[in-house]
C-alpha cells in the first residue's frame, strides 16, 4: 500500500509523446479525419483522369504516323499512274480512307480535289446544333487540357484560296523530304489529321485531311467510365467512413465521459462500460479503462484507509513523545527526568520501527500489483519492435539482423510491454556504442525448456570486470564523446528487474563468434503447450 504525503490542486505538467501529437491536423475530429483519408484516395483515383488525356496524345500520334504512311503509299501510286488516271485513284483512295485528298501542281494551285469528284466522306459538325452534354464535354476538355499543361493545337479552318502557301505543311515540304504531319481541332473539338506528301511526277504536292472524331469519342467514353466508377467509389466510401466513424467515435465519446466521472469523481462508484461484444481495440480500450479505473478506485481507497491507520499509529507515540519533551521542563528530579527521557528515546525508537513497516508495505504493495502474464511470441514481439525503431529511426546509421524463430517457436508467459521495454534498452545501449554503420545482430532459440535470447554488437565490448557492475543502479558507462546525463544509468537495471521478475537471467558474454564487441545473453522460461 502507498501512503499520501501531500496534495495539492495545482495543476501538474503533462509530458506528451511526440510521436502521437498531431499538427496541421489538431482541431479536426476523428470523423473529419477518417472522411479526409478516404477522399484522398478518391481524389488519386481521379488523377486517372489526366492519364486519359496522355492516352488521347498517344492515339493522336499513332494516327498521325498512319497519316504520313498512307500519304506516302498514295504519292507513290500516284507517281506511277498517268493523268487521267489519277483522278479515280485519288477518288478511291479518299473513299477507302474516309479522308479528303487533294492534289496540287508545281505553280501551287489545285488542280485535283476529291470532295469535287465524290461525296465528301466527312462533315465538321456545328458545336451550336449539339446538345448540352457536348458542351459539358468540350468543357471538361478544356479543363483538363489547362491542368496538364497540354501544348496548345490551333483551330483548323479551310482557307479562301486552296493553295499550297496556304498549308504550312505543303509550304515547307521540299522534294526530297519524308511527308510530314499535324493536327488541329474542328470547330467541335475533334482533331483533324493532316498529312502533306511530295510526288515526283511533275513536282506535284498531295495533301490529307480526315476528322478523326473517333479519338475524341474513345476517350470520352472511357472518361464517362471513370466519372462513374469514381462517383461509386466516392458514395460507398463516405457511407463506409461514416459506418467506421460511428462504430469509433460514439464509443470513445462514451469512455471519455466515464473518464470525466471518474477525474471528477462526484460518484462513489463509476462504471466504466466495458463493451464485452467488441474484440477490436475499441473494445481492449473499453476493458482496459474499465480495469484501470477498478484498480484506481481501489488504490485511492487503500491509500485513504492506509493514511488513516498511519495517522493513527504515529499520534499516539507523537503524543507522548511532545508530553515528555514538555515535561522536562517543569521537572528538577533527576531520576524523573531521566525516566522522561527514556520514555521520549522509546517513542522515537517506535516511530522509527513505523516509518521502516510502512517503507516495507509500500514495498508489498507494489509487489502485489504484478501483471498477470500471459503468452508473449519473442519473435513477433521484436518483429513489430525492430519495424518501429526502423519507422522512428532510432536504429541511425546502425543495421540490425534478426534470425526470426519460427511462430510459436520462441513463446514464453510474461509481460509484452514490459519485455519490450527490456530489448529496447538493450539495443538502445548497443546503438549508442556500435560505431557508424555497424550491425546489430539477434538470435533467439529455443533451449530445453528455455527461450535463450542474445543480442550482439561490433562496438568495444564490455570488459570482465564490469559485466556485473552495469546491471547495478545508476552505473554508467557511456561512450566517448556522448553528452553528460543523456542516461540515468538505470536502463539494464530495470531490465534486470524485469528479466528477474519473469524468472529468468540476463548476463553479459563474450560474442558467440570471438568478434570484437558486447553481447548480451536473455534466458527466459518456455511457454507450457497447450
Amino acid at each position: 500500500m502507498g501512503l499520501v504525503i501531500a496534495t495539492t490542486n495545482k495543476p501538474t505538467a503533462s509530458i506528451d509523446d511526440p510521436e502521437l501529437s498531431l499538427r496541421w491536423s489538431a482541431r479536426l475530429s476523428l470523423t473529419t479525419r477518417i472522411l479526409a483519408v478516404n477522399i484522398l484516395a478518391i481524389a488519386l483515383l481521379a488523377g486517372s483522369l489526366f492519364y486519359l488525356d496522355n492516352y488521347r496524345d498517344e492515339l493522336t500520334h499513332e494516327r498521325l504516323s498512319q497519316a504520313r504512311l498512307q500519304t506516302k503509299i498514295i504519292s507513290d501510286a500516284l507517281d506511277r499512274q498517268t493523268p487521267e488516271n489519277r483522278e479515280d485513284l485519288i477518288t478511291k483512295f479518299a473513299t477507302d480512307l474516309e479522308s479528303r485528298l487533294r492534289l496540287y501542281d508545281d505553280s501551287g494551285a489545285k488542280i485535283v480535289d476529291s470532295f469535287d469528284l465524290a461525296e465528301p466522306t466527312y462533315r465538321f459538325r456545328d458545336p451550336e446544333a449539339q446538345p448540352w452534354q457536348k458542351d459539358v464535354a468540350r468543357t471538361l476538355d478544356q479543363s483538363i487540357e489547362f491542368i496538364v499543361l497540354s501544348a496548345p493545337i490551333t483551330a483548323f479552318a479551310e482557307p479562301e484560296i486552296d493553295q499550297v502557301s496556304a498549308w504550312p505543311e505543303l509550304e515547307l515540304l521540299s522534294a526530297d523530304q519524308e511527308p510530314n504531319s499535324a493536327v488541329r481541332y474542328a470547330p467541335d473539338r475533334t482533331p483533324v489529321i493532316i498529312a502533306a506528301a511530295h510526288v515526283p511526277s511533275g513536282n506535284h504536292r498531295l495533301l490529307l485531311t480526315s476528322n478523326a472524331r473517333d479519338i475524341t469519342r474513345i476517350v470520352r467514353a472511357e472518361r464517362s467510365n471513370v466519372v462513374l466508377v469514381i462517383f461509386l467509389t466516392a458514395l460507398v466510401s463516405v457511407l463506409l467512413s461514416l459506418f467506421l466513424a460511428r462504430t469509433i467515435v460514439r464509443p470513445i465519446r462514451k469512455l471519455a465521459r466515464a473518464a470525466v466521472r471518474v477525474r471528477l469523481g462526484r460518484a462513489p462508484e463509476i462504471t466504466v462500460p466495458r463493451m464485452p461484444d467488441r474484440r477490436d481495440e475499441i473494445g481492449q480500450l473499453a476493458r482496459a479503462l474499465a480495469d484501470m479505473s477498478g484498480a484506481l478506485r481501489y488504490r485511492i481507497d487503500a491509500t485513504e484507509a492506509f493514511a488513516a491507520d498511519v495517522s493513527h499509529e504515529i499520534k499516539n507515540p507523537l503524543a507522548s513523545l511532545r508530553s515528555a519533551l514538555e515535561g522536562l521542563d517543569r521537572v528538577d528530579d533527576p531520576e524523573l527526568r531521566k525516566q522522561l527521557l527514556d520514555v521520549a528515546n522509546d517513542d522515537v525508537r517506535r516511530i522509527d520501527r513505523l516509518i521502516n513497516d510502512i517503507s516495507e508495505a509500500s514495498r508489498v504493495d507494489a509487489e502485489l500489483a504484478r501483471t498477470k502474464f500471459e503468452k508473449v511470441d519473442i519473435g513477433q514481439m521484436l518483429d513489430q519492435l525492430l519495424a518501429a525503431r526502423e519507422q522512428r529511426d532510432t536504429n541511425e546509421s546502425v543495421k540490425i539482423a534478426f534470425a526470426r524463430p519460427g511462430r510459436g517457436v520462441a513463446t514464453i508467459m510474461g509481460d509484452d510491454d514490459r519485455l519490450e521495454r527490456v530489448f529496447s534498452n538493450i539495443l538502445d545501449n548497443a546503438v549508442s556504442f556500435s560505431p557508424e554503420d555497424g550491425l546489430i545482430e539477434i538470435l533467439a532459440t529455443p533451449d530445453a525448456g528455455e527461450v535463450v535470447i542474445q543480442i550482439s554488437d561490433t562496438g568495444p565490448g564490455i570488459a570482465e570486470e564490469q559485466r556485473q557492475n552495469i546491471f547495478k543502479r545508476f552505473h554508467s558507462d557511456r561512450p566517448a564523446g556522448e553528452a553528460f546525463g543523456k542516461h540515468s544509468g538505470l536502463g539494464l537495471a530495470i531490465a534486470k528487474t524485469i528479466i528477474e521478475g519473469h524468472e529468468g537471467t540476463i548476463k553479459s558474454i563474450d560474442r558467440p563468434d570471438g568478434q570484437k564487441g558486447a553481447c548480451f545473453e536473455i534466458r527466459l522460461p518456455k511457454a507450457p503447450a497447450t
